[in-house]
């Protein structure tokens, strides 16, 4: 994925240089779909001056902010069809709805930075149709302080790695996202268990 990501966004600085525009376009639609790993790459690329550093990130913070809006209006629709919306109010989904429920600006704020959340978290957002007041703030809120800390830390380690041969600092980064997948995997599996631990308890409850 990296590497595919890498070469796709190289080759399209090399022969976009003189449109930034049409850069632009490429690392939001890139950031809308992976924004973890496009901000790593771009952080890198940046210090290696191909990407001026304000476009590339006023660009990956529009296509995070872009990707949170889809998310949330998947989640909207997803419960104007009739085969998904009985789990609105349904025993299957009650028990991530209550956990989300409970202090939950706090976790839409904190989804960006735990990687396998996000999505959940967000599409549920707008399928149970929780409010856009308390939702955009933390969403964008998030987004920017997840994009400056990345960001910075890919930047300061392109900068640090620029004579590096490219399998080594690409193998580093490429290692870092492995990481980063493996919390992902943690998390949506610890979730699980904590549903299906929720579900036992409520069924001793009532009987």
């Amino acid at each position: 994925m990296i590497n595919m990501l890498l070469n796709f966004l190289s080759n399209f600085t090399a022969s976009t240089v003189s449109s930034e525009i049409l850069l632009s376009l490429a690392i939001i639609v890139c950031a809308i779909f992976i924004e973890d790993i496009t901000t790593v790459v771009v952080g890198v690329l940046a210090a290696d001056g191909l990407i001026a550093v304000p476009i590339a990130f006023i660009s990956i913070y529009i296509g995070i902010a872009i990707g949170d809006t889809v998310l949330y209006s998947l989640g909207r629709l997803a419960r104007t069809y009739q085969r998904l919306a009985h789990y609105i109010d349904h025993d299957f989904t009650a028990p991530f709805r209550s956990w989300l429920e409970n202090n939950y600006s706090f976790k839409v704020f904190s989804s960006h930075f735990v990687p396998g959340l996000r999505f959940t978290t967000f599409v549920a957002s707008g399928f149970f149709r929780f409010p856009l007041s308390k939702y955009i703030p933390m969403a964008v809120a998030g987004g920017l302080v997840l994009e400056t800390v990345l960001f910075s830390v890919s930047y300061w380690f392109g900068s640090f790695s620029s004579k590096w041969a490219g399998e080594v600092r690409w193998g580093i980064a490429g290692v870092f996202l492995f990481v980063l997948f493996l919390i992902a995997r943690h998390n949506v599996l610890t979730y699980r268990a904590q549903k299906n631990s929720l579900k036992v308890t409520d069924s001793s409850d009532g009987i």
